[in-house]
């Protein structure tokens, strides 16, 4: 009866094992094919991730797309189904509410804390972004499959911030209308250049480093005029009265900087016309392929 009871409970101990494992197999599955999303655990920093693989995905490109201010990262992937699609991409919109990604750390990727100091490398919210990729490549079981980011207004503060701050393996970091850019200059306080930030986040080799991201500022031809969510601030309004001048004058002065210094400059810039600030628009349009993959993107299918 003894040995009975001994191989009972080794059998209910090896059920529970399986049981396990099972659950911890079915969480790393691949994402299914359609709308998705999942919940991913980022070193303790758990992120809700919508998600869309395309019915035809060939498993060679991923698009990360970074939400406005509305923190609608739902809508988001919603309306990047035609450019998954379109462009043979999984699709991956992460969601940073508000609660525990405030400006300070979502538009200004968390450089600096909210009483001022300065936030260590991985503490930034930029830290999240190369983690995010490579979950899911594992979870792909594509650890070489490139992605891309596109971020559109407040999601593109966050890209343009990023590409001065950290290498994140992206292919390209795309820059759709966001409301204030980041000049290459320590003039203006950090947020709108580099001012107030301690040298080695803002010295040459940084501005030097920044101009030869692969970052593309993609801008609406129409989004040159304030609405509810436009900054208004003094430092904001120096730089035009439209996203679109804004964004226009950043890559003015980035180009003439690189120029003079004899830097690489790597940035480009595509608009789409007509479009106004509308993420749907600009995803949709056909500007937005160059914007990703440049003026040879079709044969790169």
């Amino acid at each position: 009866m003894k040995l009975d009871r001994w191989l009972a409970r080794v059998g209910c101990f090896f059920l529970a094992l399986a049981l396990l494992l099972g659950v911890s197999a079915r969480a790393a599955d691949p994402l299914p094919q359609g709308k998705g999303v999942i919940e991913i655990d980022l070193d303790g920093t758990k992120l809700e991730v919508f998600t869309y693989k395309p019915k035809d995905w060939t498993a060679e490109r991923m698009i990360m797309v970074l939400h406005g201010v509305l923190r609608n990262a739902d809508e988001y992937r919603d309306h990047s189904i035609g450019m998954g699609d379109r462009l043979q991409a999984l699709i991956v919109a992460p969601r940073f509410d508000e609660k525990r990604f405030p400006s300070v750390r979502y538009q200004r990727g968390g450089i600096l804390r909210e009483d001022g100091s300065v936030a260590k490398a991985e503490e930034r919210t930029y830290a999240l972004i190369p983690k995010l990729a490579a979950a899911l490549r594992q979870r792909e079981e594509r650890p070489q499959m490139r992605y891309w980011i596109i971020g559109h207004s407040a999601g593109g503060q966050f890209t343009m911030r990023m590409s001065a701050f950290l290498e994140c393996g992206a292919e390209r970091l795309v820059a759709a209308n966001p409301g204030s850019a980041l000049f290459p200059t320590r003039d203006l306080p950090f947020g709108y250049g580099f001012g107030g930030l301690p040298e080695e986040l803002a010295d040459d080799n940084v501005l030097q480093k920044y101009l030869a991201a692969p970052l593309t500022l993609y801008l609406g031809t129409a989004d040159d005029k304030p609405d509810e969510h436009f900054d208004r601030s003094a430092e904001a309004m120096k730089q035009g009265p439209g996203r679109r001048q804004r964004n226009l004058a950043a890559y003015a002065a980035a180009q003439k900087l690189a120029a003079e210094r004899g830097w690489k400059f790597a940035w480009r810039l595509v608009e789409a016309d007509g479009v106004g600030h509308d993420h749907e628009k600009m995803f949709d349009h056909p500007q937005c392929e160059t914007a990703l993959f440049g003026e040879k993107a079709s044969t790169q299918k």
